[in-house]
């Protein structure tokens, strides 16, 4: 089927790394484009985590309604599956108005539960899960890669030697069902797709020497705009303040938290938490970068470099419901 002739909806995925510039261009193309925004991120579905979260200010989300942010309390959990369901639900009511769903953020298992679908694969076991850390503890997680190299080669191949969180799933999925996570994926990638023509588009300076002087100053104005401050108060919520293990939570773990917490704890001082905070928002760059050349089908663009090139995408895609571009956008 063409382009021309496909009847689903429209719908654009902006991707791309922490800093590198999705909220402002889906704010712009927005505006443009009659569109709402569709938040991808996993932190801005958290009640309270603001400033470090760089959720889009009050304002922004005035001229621009924006959906999935401040859905849960930072205690509560919330899925990919969860995120893909109301993400699903999301889109279908803006397309249902006539406007055109904007996905923008960096979380690639949302984005992925979203686009491709979640297997049926078996969810995580406390009693595995301890059994298999207490072997890595014996033997280390290279021997347990070895042994996951054996029953699921592709699996191993995607997995480096020291990512124990996703060699210690891959071995929990084989031992729960007695098949492999790439089985699992096989089975899902069959599955009915989303019903919508997304037009996937990442951004990512081609210099990474820029994106980092980007993360830095980011976290350095987090830090002078009250980021502190910001986690104090949520230390501070009863269902945080009364928690066994806060730094369990996946709100708190979110780059950047995490390292305040830690900090608010006594950790390390002031210095270190600039430094820490910076080189975990390079790391979790890195990981979204790995995950984004997976997504063949994704057009990649320098936002500092590639306006022509974003624009005559756009245009290309949304043809007739773009209106010109704003000044000094």
């Amino acid at each position: 089927m063409t382009a021309s002739h496909d009847p689903r909806p429209l719908a654009i995925a902006l991707m791309g790394p922490t800093a590198s510039g999705k909220t402002a261009l889906a704010l712009d193309w927005a505006a443009r484009l009659d569109a709402e925004i569709v938040s991808v991120d996993s932190a801005l579905v958290y009640r309270g985590l603001d400033i470090g979260a760089a959720k889009p200010s009050a304002a922004e989300r005035a001229a621009v309604p924006h959906h999935l942010i401040d859905v849960r309390e930072p205690w509560q959990a919330y899925s990919a599956a969860e995120f893909a369901s109301d993400a699903r639900a999301a889109m279908e009511r803006i397309a249902a108005r006539g406007r055109l769903p904007i996905l923008a953020g960096g979380t690639g298992l949302y984005f992925h539960a979203l686009l491709h679908g979640l297997s049926d694969m078996p969810e995580a076991d406390p009693a595995t899960r301890a059994a298999l850390a207490e072997e890595a503890a014996e033997r280390g997680w290279a021997v347990l890669h070895a042994e996951l190299a054996a029953l699921d080669p592709q699996a191993a191949a995607r997995i480096h030697a020291t990512d124990a969180q996703r060699i210690q799933r891959a071995l929990e999925v084989w031992r729960l069902s007695g098949r492999t996570i790439s089985d699992w994926r096989l089975a899902s990638a069959a599955r009915p797709r989303l019903p919508f023509r997304v037009l996937k588009l990442v951004l990512a300076p081609a210099d990474r020497a820029l994106l980092h002087a980007r993360i830095e100053r980011r976290f350095e104005q987090m830090l002078a705009d009250g980021f502190l401050d910001e986690v104090r108060a949520l230390r501070a919520r009863p269902g945080l303040a009364g928690h066994p293990a806060p730094l369990e939570l996946p709100a708190i773990r979110a780059v950047g938290y995490r390292q305040v917490w830690e900090h608010l704890d006594g950790a390390f001082d002031a210095a270190q938490l600039r430094d820490r905070g910076i080189f975990a928002t390079r790391q979790l760059a890195k990981r979204q970068l790995t995950w984004l050349r997976g997504e063949l089908d994704a057009r990649w663009f320098d936002p500092l470099r590639d306006a022509a090139e974003l624009e005559h995408a756009l245009r290309l895609f949304a043809g007739a419901r773009l209106r010109a571009p704003r000044q000094g956008a």
